[in-house]
């Protein structure tokens, strides 16, 4: 079984993604690693700008194109490591005929399975406003906490002023943005529910309560192509101390 991915929405995401799917697999040869057909294309237009309504150029057209592709090379599933990108998630499974990974949906029942009860979002202005997220949470009885406006440029900025830019992202608003999430609106958990944010996670220690989106992608894509997820990767969430 191989798997499909829809890649550069952006290109250190899937780069990432691809790290990921490697460290997260049981295997202690090179034969047994997960098989991988990679669609690197950053060409693919702005999700946020289309979702808002601030671009015509709809990224949908290409990765449906990109996805009937995997179908013909005969790959089992698709992910996509770009969680604005499951806006299209239907049409996108629809027009290939494959099964497409929900990433959002793994992660909220992730979030579900260990009691949390109120979920506070770090993601796109997209993500945010078309509710892609809210949605799978409120479906399963969570609460969805976004930011508040000032805190979610800071969001945005981390996203598209540091690490789409490749630059040091500012850790001071990250940690700004979690304790008000959790201390101000009561969040149990925080999703990172951009892979940018991921990106960020690969390098800093970020702390407990902190459920990363691209992790919980990985490690269904994993199980799905009929792989063992390596032990230390079994466990992707930690509870807030006291929580």
């Amino acid at each position: 079984m191989s798997l499909g991915v829809i890649g550069g929405l952006g290109p250190m995401a899937t780069a990432y993604f691809m790290q990921l799917v490697i460290n997260m697999t049981k295997a202690e040869t090179d034969q047994e690693h997960l098989e991988m057909i990679i669609y690197n294309c950053p060409t693919i237009p702005d999700r946020t700008a289309y979702i808002l309504g601030l671009s015509q150029d709809s990224p949908l057209p290409k990765i449906i194109e990109l996805g009937k592709r995997l179908k013909e090379q005969e790959v089992s599933c698709i992910a996509i490591p770009c969680i604005t990108a499951h806006y299209f998630h239907q049409e996108i499974e629809e027009a290939t005929g494959l099964p497409v990974i929900h990433g959002i949906r793994e992660t909220a029942l992730l979030l579900k399975e260990k009691n949390v009860q109120r979920v506070g979002i770090m993601a796109t202005d997209g993500t945010i406003q078309s509710r892609i997220f809210q949605n799978e949470l409120e479906m399963l009885g969570l609460e969805a906490i976004v930011p508040k406006e000032d805190m979610q440029q800071k969001v945005m900025s981390l996203i598209y002023d540091d690490v789409k830019k490749g630059k040091e992202p500012d850790m001071n608003s990250f940690f700004e943005i979690k304790d008000y999430l959790i201390k101000e609106e009561g969040a149990q958990a925080i999703v990172l529910g951009c892979t940018e944010l991921s990106v960020i996670k690969r390098d800093y220690e970020l702390g407990d309560g902190i459920c990363d989106a691209m992790e919980v992608l990985v490690k269904r894509a994993i199980s799905l192509c009929g792989k063992e997820v390596h032990p230390k990767y079994r466990e992707l969430f930690v509870p807030l101390k006291g929580q």
